[in-house]
């Protein structure tokens, strides 16, 4: 089972597919599950085994016995085995366990966690963190997820030591910085290819750049703030990207230049433009749509409101997704000059 941001469903179950190891069974809120041995997905939250499956206990507080008698039908050995497998660790230090669920209930995520995580946690006698004080739980505890969709309740457990989110690069981070597995998305629809110069003009923390790497292109972030490029360097180590001061709404780029464009513009929810940005947000599509070759791509995280603006500078979306992110909706769009004849495919 892979857990991912709302609306990258369709794009984990891509990804998955694209291995050529595995099948896709199902798809539902922020979830995909399949069957075979896929690797780490760069586009999913995380990636789960499903130990244990039942129906939802509904909103009463004392359906919480049945999610305890669901942990209690969980082959361990079983998991363990099939855990290490899949290149996870042996063996549980101890059971840490965070819950979701749809729908109001006379119960919290809490109260969930506690109710599955005691029973697993006294099963393979080791101890249980709970999450009620905020802290974080000690290295090397098994992480469980329990789910309950108003259907279903599941109870998973991680394949990895680590959420897959994570990633080893992230060691700065700014303002407004992307979720690793939307920009890994952005970075496929983005279809990157050796060869490719791919330009990021809000580049942040390098985030976009960073996920792009590893396919043989020429990578360029450009930002106005100071600390936001030092992180980027810092965050790209040895990849090939390449980050220097830049304003979005004049990029130091020539026309038709680059092959690829990934963005997520400061539209003023989680950072405030700046520069030629700050009083004429549309400056950015025009430079988008300046730069970008004729037979380019620019993939961008927008607000509704900006996909109109884009058409209006010379853009065709040919592809649009919505998502929840940042606490409410955006949309990621692939976008074409519509001088290349793109035509909308989604």
């Amino acid at each position: 089972m892979a857990r991912c941001v709302r609306g990258l469903e369709p794009v984990v179950s891509t990804e998955i597919l694209r291995t050529g190891s595995a099948c896709v069974e199902s798809v539902g809120h922020r979830e995909v599950g399949f069957r075979g041995a896929v690797g780490r997905l760069r586009t999913a939250d995380d990636v789960f085994l499903a130990a244990a499956r039942g129906d939802d206990v509904g909103r009463r507080k004392d359906g919480l016995g049945a999610l305890a008698r669901l942990a209690r039908g969980v082959d361990l050995d079983g998991l363990v085995r099939e855990r290490a497998a899949l290149g996870g660790p042996r063996g549980f230090a101890g059971v840490e366990v965070s819950a979701s669920f749809l729908g109001r209930r006379n119960f919290n995520r809490f109260d969930v966690e506690d109710a599955v995580g005691r029973v697993l946690a006294e099963r393979a006698g080791v101890p249980y963190h709970a999450r009620r004080d905020g802290t974080a739980p000690p290295d090397g505890y098994a992480g469980w997820r329990v789910t309950l969709d108003g259907t279903r309740a599941s109870v998973l457990l991680r394949v990895g030591e680590r959420p897959a989110h994570r990633r080893a690069y992230k060691v700065e981070s700014v303002p407004g910085t992307l979720h690793p597995p939307v920009a890994a998305a952005m970075a496929q629809l983005a279809d990157v290819r050796p060869g490719h110069r791919v330009v990021d003009p809000c580049c942040g923390a390098g985030t976009l750049l960073i996920e792009a790497a590893g396919q043989g292109a020429s990578l360029e972030g450009f930002d106005l703030d100071a600390g936001a490029l030092r992180a980027a360097a810092r965050n790209a180590g040895a990849a090939p990207v390449r980050v220097r001061r830049g304003d979005a709404g004049a990029l130091p780029v020539d026309d038709r230049s680059v092959d690829r464009v990934l963005c997520n513009p400061p539209w003023g929810v989680q950072v405030g433009a700046r520069g030629r940005l700050a009083d004429r947000p549309a400056r950015l599509w025009r430079e988008i749509a300046r730069v970008l070759a004729p037979d380019g791509r620019a993939v961008v995280l927008v607000p509704d409101e900006g996909l109109v603006r884009a058409v209006a500078s010379g853009l065709v979306p040919v592809f649009a997704q919505r998502l929840s992110l940042f606490g409410g909706p955006v949309t990621v769009a692939a976008l074409e000059l519509r001088t290349s004849g793109a035509r909308r495919r989604s």
